[in-house]
């Protein structure tokens, strides 16, 4: 298919598909998308590892990385040990998560400098992690870097471009797009309210023209349209928007390939449109996830309000880690509290398919799509 995206990074059909799993970035490439693999939850030498595993197995295909640094965060210093970050959560909130998870039958103590899982998230992001992965990355064959939450340093930027590589970065508002496009993104994905992880306000079908118009005099960059989209009507929709393609997300959440839990991807498949939240009871940011007991809890009013990033997700993540694999062993309470990104698309997930047939049917239907809104043109 002829459009820009597809020239810049020399792929089939302009279909990005953001993953935390390799096996789904490698699938998607392989059928002529563009598979990117998100970096953020990965240490320096996991990540080495990840992309090592890519190279061999992509066949020459191209992909891209994603990197979370934000533009603002409450911990970010490479002198913290994880005592010191420990030390930071407010005894309010280690006790709320207790109490919680006692209501859900689960055993739990409270977190010290002994428990390695406890601070780990706040040495994992911000600027000083983000370019110990952004080395890594740069040693392999990436035709893609992206920058998931704010705008991407000058560095970052000049170390990409000088490699011929273009820069990607997420928007939720067309303030944020200019933002990115003066200081030389070459890819800005317009991604609306309804997208799974970290959104804005906006919905899709508002902010994607609203970003094409904003940074068409701006040095033209390619926009992706991004946000609740699952199929190839979507895709075609955000094309008549004026984007050169989609960035998605959720829709692979529901393959064979995916890292979800089968539990939960029981519970997207279940799951309305309705059911997909927008809270910051996960990362400390608004991000929109599968509506459970955990993120309930972080709106009761006898509840402390969620943290900064990144100290919530100090909180978070290793405790929801441990009930992931609690409710795979069966876990009543760990089923009924976990929880994982997904956007307001999980309403149209209905099966769990292999990747390579989410990609042949998003393209035809993609195609369908538009040959209906040829026909108003005869």
């Amino acid at each position: 298919m002829p459009n820009r995206a597809c020239e810049l990074l020399g792929i089939d059909i302009p279909l990005f598909a953001f993953s935390h799993c390799r096996d789904v970035v490698v699938e998607v490439s392989k059928a002529g998308g563009f598979g990117v693999l998100g970096a953020a939850t990965h240490s320096p030498e996991g990540l080495e590892q990840e992309l090592a595993w890519i190279d061999r197995n992509i066949g020459g295909r191209p992909y891209g990385v994603d990197i979370l640094i934000p533009g603002k965060l409450a911990v970010d210093s490479p002198d913290l040990t994880r005592a010191d970050v420990i030390k930071l959560i407010p005894d309010e909130h280690r006790q709320a998560v207790f109490e919680l998870l006692a209501e859900h039958d689960i055993e739990a103590s409270m977190p010290d400098a002994s428990n390695a899982s406890w601070g780990s998230a706040a040495v994992s992001v911000g600027k000083v992690a983000g370019e110990r992965l952004l080395d890594v990355a740069f040693e392999h064959p990436i035709s893609l870097i992206a920058n998931a939450l704010g705008v991407p340093t000058p560095e970052m930027v000049e170390r990409a471009h000088s490699a011929d590589i273009p820069v990607a970065a997420l928007v939720g508002a067309k303030e944020h797009a200019i933002k990115q496009a003066d200081v030389g993104v070459d890819i800005i994905v317009a991604q609306g309210t309804e997208a799974g992880g970290h959104c804005g306000e906006v919905s899709t079908m508002v902010l994607v023209p609203e970003v094409v118009r904003a940074v068409k005099d701006r040095g033209n960059p390619i926009v992706l349209g991004a946000g609740g989209i699952i199929t190839g009507a979507q895709m075609a929709a955000a094309l008549a928007l004026g984007a050169d393609g989609v960035w998605t997300g959720s829709v692979w959440l529901t393959t064979h390939e995916s890292e979800t839990e089968p539990l939960t991807q029981q519970k997207m498949i279940a799951a309305s449109s309705r059911d997909a939240v927008r809270s910051r009871g996960r990362t400390g940011k608004p991000a929109r996830q599968l509506r459970s007991s955990w993120t309930e809890m972080w709106e009761r009013p006898d509840r402390p309000d969620p943290l900064p990033m990144p100290l919530q997700m100090m909180i978070s993540e290793p405790t929801l880690r441990r009930v992931d694999a609690l409710a795979a062993k069966g876990h009543e309470g760990a089923k009924d509290l976990a929880t994982y990104f997904v956007g307001q698309g999980v309403g149209l997930l209905d099966s769990v398919r292999h990747t390579k047939d989410v990609v042949a049917s998003m393209a035809e239907e993609m195609t369908e799509a538009i040959e209906r809104l040829q026909e108003f043109t005869q």
